[in-house]
């Protein structure tokens, strides 16, 4: 899927829509009339094309009881195109550039304004244009909170309409990040957990006097997880593009050289100390796995989802390994707070394509909707009891033969095209009772609003600027920051530095997102 944004801004075939008409446009004329059987959604005789992404850990089984569920509720027949989410792009290329091809709905991962291009082009079709048939769709989004309401306010397009599915129930399990560390060790040697950044660096360094091998501070990904721990300094901070929702600005962090300073000196710090892992701009997954998993890595902002991921991996070799989460540490600096910048939201949904049969695109509609009443989200969130889970003193679980225990690779539940609206329990129901017991703690310390850089769709004119803009500052700031972190380039030509910066289209930048973001407020 990495491949997909680039790919559909490669414009690499040039759409021929003249049959489904322009963007904007209703693909049907109200003339569509059939019967469709009681408690059915589509006709018997009537057929739904279906492409979706097949994620790698759970790749599509065509016997999976949740595709089995959806048909039986449906009606009709469903034809389940899957492709493996790695060749995605290039299929939904070579797929749009033949609209006599397409299919009635598409299911993959993405930001909202992935396809936005094809959007305005009039290959999708929005859900603005169709509530006739979704009714479902409404109510359930009308009763959402207002606090929640941002699931669907960020898949707006260009034009203010909704292309892309909005989903919901899964932000609370799916990317969300936490402040982890091995509760284990910190006990075992009386330590307390870190409420600072000074208080990060000397728990650090006692870590390291007692594990010599160690970097205590276990982070990975390089200058990418400042996007995510940026809080920590300012509140939503990122080194990059990002909106100041306090002052109600958009903002390039780096440029912002107080704050990104002390960043730049804090990690050094802990670069020229040690204390973080000496590859950590390009250490891979593994050998970062590995450090922490033989006492070489006791403190990390990841994943909660690690927390099982590590104990599972670990306690077979040592039962008292244990990874939990703890509250985030802050600069104290008067401004820093002690929280995550908010990532948690679910990248996954659907689109009906416009293939310009009017059947098809109403029934294409009608299966949309289901999946968000209450029967298709029951229905896709759990399945049936006594087949896939039961009721124990009075909680839903799963059903798992023994040697199981994923819903996903098992029934196909929570999968790429399978649902749109799940019950957040069936969500959290794959973690151990020790992980979800810190969900609530996490989320507590999560902004509550997403960064629009995350979902702001941009017209083809605003992406080419984007592009141009950030190619040439988002090279010369990552190669800059490594080099100040690892010594490669001395701290006292820092502000000269800033005047390097100062002469890059940052302004220009941010103008483009400003405009498209008033666009939708």
């Amino acid at each position: 899927m990495k491949r997909f944004l680039s790919l559909i801004l490669a414009g690499l075939m040039i759409l021929s829509l003249a049959a489904c008409g322009g963007a904007g446009e209703k693909a049907l004329s109200g003339e569509v009339s059939y019967d469709i059987p009681e408690g059915k959604q589509i006709p018997d005789d009537a057929v739904l094309d279906i492409t979706i992404a097949s994620h790698a850990s759970w790749p599509y089984d065509e016997n999976w009881k949740v595709w089995e569920y959806i048909e039986e509720a449906i009606g009709g027949t469903i034809n389940v195109n899957a492709v493996p989410s790695s060749d995605f792009g290039t299929k939904f290329s070579l797929t749009m550039a033949a609209p006599d091809s397409l299919p009635d709905v598409f299911g993959f991962s993405g930001r909202p304004g992935t396809f936005s291009d094809y959007c305005e082009q009039g290959a999708f079709l929005a859900f603005d244009d169709y509530e006739e048939f979704l009714p479902d769709y409404n109510k359930f989004w009308d009763s959402v909170s207002e606090d929640e309401q941002w699931m669907r306010d960020m898949h707006k397009a260009v034009d203010g309409k909704v292309y892309f599915t909005p989903v919901y129930g899964m932000e609370r399990s799916k990317n969300v990040r936490a402040w982890l560390y091995r509760k284990d060790i910190f006990d075992k040697h009386g330590l307390k957990t870190p409420e600072t950044l000074d208080e990060l660096y000397t728990v650090s360094k006692k870590l390291k006097e007692l594990y010599p091998e160690s970097y205590p501070f276990c982070m990975r990904n390089g200058i990418n997880n400042l996007a995510v721990i940026g809080s920590m300094w300012k509140p939503n901070f990122s080194y990059g593009v990002y909106y100041d929702f306090d002052n109600e600005k958009w903002s390039y962090g780096t440029a912002e050289s107080d704050i990104m300073l002390q960043l730049v000196t804090f990690f050094k710090k802990m670069y020229d100390e040690k204390l973080i892992p000496q590859d950590y701009f390009t250490i891979n997954t593994s050998s970062w796995q590995e450090l922490v998993t033989t006492d070489r890595g006791f403190i990390m902002p990841e994943y909660q989802i690690r927390i099982d991921f590590f104990n599972n991996l670990a306690r077979p070799n040592n039962p008292e390994f244990n990874l939990t989460a703890m509250k985030p540490p802050h600069a104290d600096n008067g401004i820093g707070v002690p929280m995550f910048n908010k990532l948690n939201w679910d990248p996954t949904g659907m689109a009906v394509a416009n293939t310009g049969d009017e059947a098809s695109i109403a029934n294409a509609w009608r299966y949309i909707n289901w999946f968000y009443s209450n029967e298709g989200s029951e229905l896709v969130s759990w399945g049936k009891e006594g087949e896939t889970y039961e009721v124990v003193n009075g909680k839903k679980r799963f059903i798992f033969p023994e040697g199981e225990n994923n819903a996903q690779v098992l029934y196909g539940f929570q999968t790429i095209g399978s649902y749109l609206r799940i019950d957040p329990a069936a969500a959290e129901a794959g973690m151990s009772e020790e992980q979800a017991a810190t969900t609530d703690f996490v989320l507590e310390y999560t902004y509550p609003k997403l960064d629009p850089t995350v979902y702001i769709n941009l017209s083809s004119a605003e992406k080419a600027e984007v592009a141009d803009y950030s190619t040439t500052l988002g090279t010369m700031v990552k190669e800059n920051i490594q080099k100040f972190i690892i010594g490669q380039r001395p701290m006292s030509e820092w502000d000269e530095f800033q005047k390097e910066l100062s002469s890059l289209p940052i302004k220009e930048l941010l103008a483009v997102y400003e405009n498209a973001y008033n666009k939708i407020k």
